[in-house]
């Protein structure tokens, strides 16, 4: 799988988990729902540095990877 195939499946995910949060029962597991968005993002902002890192010209992905990093955090610490 590439990363524009393995950001196709990411961005299927959240649509999925958005949909599954409208779900009167979503308080259910919240908390394993809450690692494991913290989880996803500490990866997302992993793969935002390895971009940067492989690109000549350098972007806002940094600051976007330590925003990420903050919100999983934050997220982690329920």
């Amino acid at each position: 799988m590439n990363e524009l195939e393995a950001s196709l499946v990411l961005r299927a995910g959240a649509e999925l988990l958005k949909g599954a949060s409208a779900d009167p029962r979503s308080e259910e597991g919240y908390a394993r729902v809450k690692t494991n968005i913290s989880l996803a993002l500490e990866s997302i902002a992993e793969a935002l540095s390895n971009f940067e890192a492989a690109s000549p010209r350098r972007n806002r992905s940094v600051g976007w990877g330590q925003d990420l990093r903050r919100v999983a955090d934050d997220l982690g610490e329920h």
